[in-house]
């Protein structure tokens, strides 16, 4: 990927897809995140298999699962 203009391979990220909501809204982490594990597919609803990465896709799993787990806490 050395040969590949940075200014070049943002752009293609941005036209392939758009900022994941969900995750924008619920990961305090999300501006940290490459710009491409913040995408998903413009075709799909938001969901984690919208993400156009693995890490994008295992990120949004775990604001899921925390929200889960916050919202049902266990019994002793």
């Amino acid at each position: 990927m050395d040969h590949i203009d940075r200014s070049a391979l943002k752009r293609t990220e941005a036209r392939a897809g758009r900022l994941c909501e969900f995750c924008r809204e619920l990961d305090p982490q999300f501006p940290q995140r490459k710009t491409a594990d913040q995408l998903v597919t413009m075709s799909r609803k938001l969901s984690a298999s919208a993400h156009l990465t693995e890490d994008g896709y295992v990120r949004h799993r775990m604001v899921e699962l925390n929200r889960l787990a916050l919202r049902y806490p266990r019994s002793a």
